[in-house]
């Protein structure tokens, strides 16, 4: 991983953080790889406190693990821990729908709509990191309007073992219909429907669980 430029001091544990959690869930480091302090370090241009202090709230997320010996590695994808990881982003995003839809606008829909197209040209291109954008903008939308902090923040510790077994299995969602999943969400809420808009909502995650979770 190349830094363009030097980080800004006061904020160097944040940004490394940051750095580190996008390669991991992008697969460019990948399960099970060793990881260095001092290697980070040099390779960032800090001292290791700051790299270490990243891996410690990385490994409380349980996206890194250390073993005897001070070996530290990025956890490998555990198909069970994904399954469960599902379930629970499948229930908080169905809150999330239950509470947006009667606050949802004009504008709202417009850009469910807008979202949802990317997501399916993305697919088409096989883009999978313009497919994962897509659809996680098509979600904040109903995080934002719900108002309710708690659930982001959530699924800010459950979303990124998801996304790894997504970037890890990208073939397996060819036949995925997550496009007409989200344009029957986006029908619930333009009728106002937020129960259905929630189940609906729910299946689309448990769906997407389902494909990406079964053993090849």
């Amino acid at each position: 991983m190349k830094i363009i430029k030097p980080l800004d001091r006061p904020v160097l544990r944040d940004q490394i953080y940051d750095y580190l959690k996008k390669a991991i869930v992008t697969l460019e480091l990948e399960p099970g790889q060793r990881i260095k302090d001092s290697d980070l370090a040099a390779e960032f241009g800090v001292s290791r406190t700051p790299v270490r202090e990243a891996l410690k709230r990385l490994e409380d997320e349980g996206l890194v693990e250390s073993a005897p010996g001070s070996l530290t590695r990025v956890t490998p994808i555990q198909i069970e821990e994904a399954k469960n990881a599902f379930t629970v982003a499948a229930t908080l995003h169905g809150l999330a729908a239950r509470l947006a839809v009667p606050a949802l606008e004009e504008a709202h829909l417009a850009a469910l709509e807008q979202h949802n197209q990317r997501l399916q040209e993305a697919m088409q291109q096989q883009d999978m990191q313009a497919a994962v954008e897509a659809d996680d903008a098509f979600h904040q939308v109903f995080l934002e309007v719900s108002k309710n902090g708690e659930i982001a923040l959530a699924l800010e510790r459950i979303v990124p073992k998801i996304r790894r077994l997504e970037f890890a299995k990208f073939g397996s969602l060819a036949g995925l219909s997550s496009v007409e999943q989200h344009q029957a969400i986006i029908a619930a809420c333009q009728a106002q429907d937020a129960g259905l808009a929630s189940q609906l909502m729910e299946e689309n995650w448990l769906s997407l669980g389902r494909v990406l979770t079964e053993e090849s």
